[in-house]
């Protein structure tokens, strides 16, 4: 677990996020969901901009829910039965239909604040995830998903203090020395390993990151 305390709410991962969409059955509460959707990406609250972080890229491919091929394909991960990847739209996602048709979710682990079991699973049927060295992990805040805004190293952390400080935090309680850990927060690089991931709270607007290697 990295960038806080596990509590209770979130601390079901990917597998119990498999049980429970069998027991509350495949409805979802879409926060990025719109009718009459055109051929305008659709707007996603937890991604805000898929194509910038590379979730979302430009593709003649068919999506194998929807039937349609609308210029895009989602490239992110997709935790399902089947093999999706680089198989769906991003449409079929924002509503949810990906995700009731095939059982489907898309963002990695729950970290972070207590929040009803609901709200994950909202968040992770009707959001693009993102890929990462190893499996991600998406920040819960303020009772609500945070916003992932991209991969950071360095020299975008600066910007970001209080993510950076909470990255040194998680790198302290590795039992580091304070030079290994400035070491380690130096040699951050968003195109490279190790790399930082970087969410926004969407009700307090506090940043904060987990950082991952392989």
């Amino acid at each position: 677990m990295r960038g806080g305390g596990e509590s209770k709410g979130v601390r079901c991962g990917r597998d119990r996020l498999r049980a429970e969409r069998v027991r509350f059955g495949t409805t979802f509460l879409c926060a990025g969901s719109v009718t009459g959707m055109s051929d305008e990406l659709p707007g996603f609250p937890y991604h805000p901009d898929p194509l910038a972080t590379g979730a979302v890229v430009a593709s003649g491919t068919t999506c194998v829910c929807c039937g349609r091929a609308r210029g895009f394909t989602y490239a992110g991960p997709v935790y399902a039965v089947e093999e999706l990847s680089y198989l769906l739209c991003p449409w079929c996602i924002a509503d949810g239909s990906a995700a009731a048709k095939y059982g489907a979710h898309f963002i990695g682990d729950p970290i972070g604040d207590d929040v009803p079991l609901e709200v994950v699973m909202s968040v992770g049927a009707c959001t693009p995830g993102f890929s990462s060295w190893q499996d991600p992990q998406w920040f819960f805040h303020c009772g609500d998903g945070a916003a992932f805004m991209g991969a950071v190293g360095a020299a975008e952390l600066v910007a970001f203090p209080d993510a950076r400080e909470e990255l040194r935090s998680e790198a302290d309680a590795w039992g580091w020395s304070a030079e290994a850990v400035e070491s380690y927060l130096g040699a951050l690089d968003k195109d490279s390993q190790p790399t930082g991931y970087l969410f926004m709270c969407r009700t307090c607007g506090r940043y904060m990151a987990y950082a991952d290697s392989t």
